[in-house]
């Protein structure tokens, strides 16, 4: 029997959601495929997991790029079939709406949404033939809501929870899993503790989401049996307002 891959894109930081799930899930086995933009990150990551006896393989691609996804998708699949693949890639962008460039919405609409495209599109290619699989994509606050100063970060992130809905309907039927988890708040990880530090440091860690608690959260959707499978999770701390 072929070993089963996980295919992770978007990640970032050594403390960070995309390492994070990198780890937990090469803790039960599974061959990582480690994605992301930056190389050195990329290495870093997958060598931690081999340090630590699991299997893993770094690559760099770029969510964006048509080619680079394609790529990505058949070098993962080559190693084994994926059984899970998690689309976390997007930053939070904001900015002034008047003054804002036009180049910059539509780079934040191809990080958050059109890569989710590109990304699910050759993913459930496989998966649908096989009749099984997860496809989880990683939401935010501005999935659900607007808020001022966040226009280009909710219009691609809402996006993509319609998206993730509409190929949920599609495809679980077929037999593939597709899952939607909105993080709503700051997650206690490198990106905010040393971007905004002084956010985090008044929020404090019991006021950003702990990095162990989403991963949590990304397992169980990946083993939940089909008779019980759950589309949309949304997860905050119990300090935040909603």
């Amino acid at each position: 029997m072929s070993i089963q891959t996980v295919l992770i894109i978007g990640v970032g930081p050594g403390e960070g959601l995309g390492a994070t799930l990198c780890r937990r899930f090469a803790k039960q086995g599974l061959h990582v495929v480690v994605a992301g933009r930056t190389a050195a990150k990329v290495e870093q990551v997958a060598a931690s997991i081999l340090a630590s006896g699991g299997m893993a393989t770094g690559m760099v691609a770029d969510a964006t790029d048509e080619e680079a996804v394609a790529h990505l998708v058949a070098q993962a699949e080559a190693i084994g079939p994926i059984a899970l693949a998690i689309y976390n890639a997007g930053n939070n962008m904001n900015g002034d709406f008047l003054s804002m460039e036009a180049s910059f919405f539509e780079s934040c609409w191809r990080i958050s949404c059109f890569g989710g495209f590109l990304f699910s599109r050759e993913v459930l290619r496989r998966m649908a033939v096989r009749g099984a699989g997860t496809l989880i994509f990683t939401g935010a606050s501005a999935s659900m809501r607007g808020k001022p100063f966040f226009a280009p970060f909710t219009a691609a992130k809402a996006g993509l929870r319609a998206l993730a809905q509409s190929l949920a309907r599609e495809f679980g039927p077929k037999g593939v899993h597709v899952g939607h988890v909105v993080i709503d708040g700051g997650i206690h990880g490198e990106k905010v503790i040393t971007g905004v530090p002084e956010f985090a440091k008044r929020l404090g860690q019991d006021g950003l989401i702990g990095l162990e608690g989403l991963a949590d959260i990304y397992q169980m959707l990946h083993s939940q049996p089909r008779n019980a499978w759950s589309h949309e999770i949304d997860v905050r701390t119990h300090k935040e307002v909603f």
